[in-house]
């Protein structure tokens, strides 16, 4: 553990009922590509990331399931408006729901521009990034182990979408960037593939 590492931002703990129902969130979730300005607060980020991949027993098991509960994913927010959140990535710690501080600075553009300049990116007040560590799961299941990982960021992605939805807010799933300019940006080891770009906030009104 580098001394990066510990600096952790401890998050608001995640609420276990709410107003909408699944049936609802189903129903009305849709691909939003024009956000609002408005900044999100940092419950609200604290609900998404425990929808993501937040843990929900005393074993470690997490609210997406994961092949022989290896967990290959790795969680990440690119923040460009969360109150009381320092602007930049921050790696999300499933066990301690909370966040360790990395690069810092309004990265979104620069995201933006290797997602193939998708301009919600960059409008979005903050994008989950949700790469995979190989290893973690193919020592077990081998080449196999790299499907399952891309299920898995499927299944946490699906999360967050409807999270979104209960919550008032709008995502888009974006598949189509560059490997490496993503991982530059995200200060990723060469380990770690990113696989999905979500991009979370209030729905732009006309």
């Amino acid at each position: 553990m580098t001394p990066l590492d510990r600096i952790h931002v401890s998050l608001p703990p995640p609420r276990l009922d709410g107003a909408v129902s699944l049936e609802a969130a189903l129903g009305r979730r849709r691909s939003v590509r024009a956000f609002a300005s408005s900044p999100l607060s940092l419950h609200v980020l604290s609900q998404l990331l425990w929808a993501a991949q937040g843990v929900t027993s005393r074993r470690g098991f997490r609210t997406a399931p994961s092949a022989g509960a290896l967990y290959p994913l790795e969680t990440h927010v690119v923040a460009g408006a969360v109150e009381d959140l320092p602007d930049g990535v921050h790696r999300y710690l499933p066990n301690e729901h909370g966040l360790v501080v990395g690069k810092s600075g309004d990265l979104r553009g620069e995201l933006c521009r290797e997602a193939l300049h998708q301009r919600f990116v960059e409008k979005a007040p903050v994008s989950v990034v949700f790469s995979a560590v190989y290893d973690r799961i193919t020592g077990r299941y081998g080449r196999r182990g790299v499907r399952y990982a891309h299920l898995e960021a499927g299944h946490a992605a699906q999360n967050l979408c409807l999270q979104a939805v209960a919550l008032g807010l709008g995502s888009v799933v974006v598949g189509a960037f560059q490997d490496e300019g993503v991982r530059r940006v995200l200060g990723l080891g060469e380990e770690e593939v990113p696989l999905y770009i979500v991009p979370v906030g209030r729905p732009l009104r006309s």
